[in-house]
């Protein structure tokens, strides 16, 4: 009787340490216990498909920008480019030039704050005012958000699911904002590519001398470029 009470005893306190644990990581953010991010955060697309994605994420400057359209053009080729809506404010011209070529335009928050940190209410704001700027400039409502370096808490994916959103990240990251180097970042795009692939990227002047190479070994290599909604 002793044992079955004690093995009872114990038992229950398992049970109650794992219900609080699951409490704690409710409140806690993506990276403990309660892990949403497999149902909810997209890291890649279809890998039945030969697409991929070149998602260009825009917050800053527009001087790469035309030699950049120009290749996706050459390519004939329909990418997706992520914008903050504060550089949309800074350059509607620049913008709506992306959007008239027929790229897929994404949500990418208005001030490229670190979402992790953010509330639901502050997350919120950055995600919404971006949208509602994008459709005044376009007539089109977003469905796909990428949050600013990729940082985000449960509040952020909650903020996108409740507004219609699907929360994307990347499959591989081509860091063209820290390396300069066109060689690097096209070895980082194209090694061991496979379908599914979001590559990361940014409006830069290494990404603008890369692309063409990047481009060219897609098409010889059976992979068909298209943007991120047509990848999933």
């Amino acid at each position: 009787m002793n044992k079955i009470f004690t093995s009872v005893i114990t038992n229950s306190m398992i049970a109650l340490m794992l219900a609080f644990l699951g409490l704690i990581s409710f409140s806690g953010g993506v990276k403990s216990v309660f892990n949403p991010t497999s149902e909810f955060v997209i890291y890649r697309g279809d890998v039945l498909k030969n697409n991929v994605s070149m998602m260009i994420n825009v917050y800053w400057g527009n001087e790469y920008l035309p030699s950049i359209l120009k290749t996706l053009e050459n390519h004939n080729v329909k990418t997706t480019f992520f914008v903050g809506g504060s550089w949309v404010s800074k350059f509607p011209e620049d913008f709506l030039t992306i959007f008239q070529a027929g790229h897929e335009i994404g949500n990418h928050g208005f001030f490229h704050r670190s979402h992790d940190k953010l509330s639901y209410k502050d997350n919120e704001k950055e995600i919404i005012n971006t949208h509602k700027l994008v459709k005044e400039y376009t007539g089109i409502g977003m469905n796909l958000f990428a949050p600013p370096s990729g940082a985000y808490n449960l509040d952020t994916i909650k903020v996108a699911t409740d507004n219609g959103y699907k929360f994307i990240m990347w499959t591989r990251d081509t860091i063209d904002w820290r390396d300069k180097d066109a060689d690097l970042i096209y070895k980082r795009a194209i090694k061991n590519m496979t379908g599914g692939d979001l590559i990361l990227m940014h409006p830069t002047s290494g990404t603008a001398t890369a692309l063409d190479r990047i481009l060219k070994f897609c098409e010889a290599n059976s992979f068909c470029v298209v943007p991120v909604s047509k990848c999933l």
